[in-house]
């Protein structure tokens, strides 16, 4: 389920003032006591927001900030769809796996292109 607007109100207060919200979504801190976080990605950094324990959607604090570079990905879908970001891995809904890549590919690589299906030609 996307996030709502006003959800997206109460994270503009933890970014900078000339930030804007690129994309964000909930996500799990898998082997943690953490409660949920919501990733936000920015147009100047990628920002982890520690949730309550009921709510996936009243961010509490800062966890980590770091710059806008860094990709998400890849995502495993093997099982339950999870990335790593900084040595924390996070669990994610399946909806949320194409947010992921889509912030990623803004970042420009060409190793985000599928392959050649046609190489010789």
């Amino acid at each position: 389920m996307p996030v709502s607007s006003a959800v997206r109100e109460r994270i503009r207060g933890f970014l900078e003032p000339a930030d804007d919200i690129e994309y964000v979504f909930p996500a799990d801190v898998l082997g943690s006591a953490l409660p949920s976080v919501l990733v936000v990605v920015s147009r100047h950094a990628i920002t982890v927001l520690s949730t309550g324990f009921w709510s996936r959607r009243r961010p509490k604090s800062v966890l980590f900030r770091s710059p806008r570079n860094v990709r998400l990905g890849p995502v495993d879908t093997q099982s339950t769809p999870r990335f790593t970001l900084h040595g924390v891995e996070y669990e994610v809904d399946e909806e949320y796996v194409s947010v992921i890549n889509a912030a990623d590919a803004e970042l420009g690589s060409r190793d985000l292109a599928p392959p050649d299906p046609l190489p010789d030609l």
